[in-house]
């Protein structure tokens, strides 16, 4: 009966449900807000500072681009060696992962093994690896690689538990093994999508093989915080230009390939 009335008052007034959704919404960034301090004054009067950092870095100093490419260089290295060995450890783990492939027992360590990755900032992980393989780009490479798997194991898992089942139970219909199924049923599904999950992280970890830098572990990332630590800024603008270009160059073909991966 009151679930009626409450059918019949909402019908009335249809707004009341937007209404408290916004309310709700208005909330939760209030009590984030309350949460940050912002000291508006303070933020107000610190315009002149930024403004003078950010002219200290031009002109670029073109002097040094040949380091820069060097280093740009190293930095797209160790993105790829990353990602591969990120991606191709993903795979087991994202088949453990999955609903609609692994046990209940198999599917919790799973989840639990992509948690604790994920957990991890990959600056930590490249202090780990400076400390296990010393300063450079294979540090930074083996970091690269661990931070992968947190996203890419979730990514390769939705994947897999967004195939069409119908197409599973016709091949068990037919007497497929489990290996037949997983080639014939999953793997088109699911490849199209793995791959452009892929691109997407080999985007990323350039960005991220530039952060790890900071630790000392290797690519683009390690001169631009030796340059900045100079005061030498106009070279770390150099660098940052250099980065620039390339990601964007990547971005583009990457996205047009995604593109054609998804119309597959």
């Amino acid at each position: 009966m009151n679930y009626l009335f409450n059918l019949k008052l909402l019908r009335r007034y249809p707004w009341v449900i937007p209404l408290l959704i916004l309310l709700i919404v208005f909330a939760v960034y209030g009590w984030a807000l309350q949460g940050l301090k912002l000291d508006f004054e303070l933020l107000k009067s610190s315009w002149p500072y930024i403004i003078d950092f950010i002219s200290r870095l031009f002109p670029p100093d073109l002097t040094v681009i040949d380091i820069a490419i060097k280093a740009l260089v190293e930095t797209v290295q160790m993105s790829i060696w990353g990602t591969s060995i990120g991606a191709i450890l993903s795979l087991p783990i994202a088949v453990a992962s999955a609903t609609n492939v692994a046990p209940q027992w198999l599917r919790s360590l799973a989840n639990l093994l992509q948690n604790a990755v994920r957990s991890v900032p990959s600056i930590i992980l490249g202090l780990i690896f400076v400390a296990a393989t010393g300063l450079g780009a294979p540090a930074g490479t083996l970091a690269l690689a661990i931070y992968t798997i947190g996203y890419l194991a979730k990514f390769y898992q939705q994947a897999i538990e967004a195939v069409d089942p119908r197409s599973l139970e016709s091949l068990q219909v037919m007497g497929a093994s489990r290996l037949q199924i997983a080639q014939y049923g999953i793997l088109p599904q699911v490849l199209p999508l793995g791959l452009g999950y892929t691109l997407w992280m080999f985007e990323y970890n350039i960005r991220a093989a530039s952060v790890l830098g900071v630790v000392g572990a290797g690519g683009i990332g390690f001169q631009l915080k030796n340059y900045i630590d100079g005061f030498e800024y106009t070279k770390a603008t150099t660098m940052m230009l250099v980065l620039l270009v390339v990601v964007t160059v990547i971005d583009s073909f990457s996205s047009q390939l995604r593109r054609r991966l998804d119309s597959m």
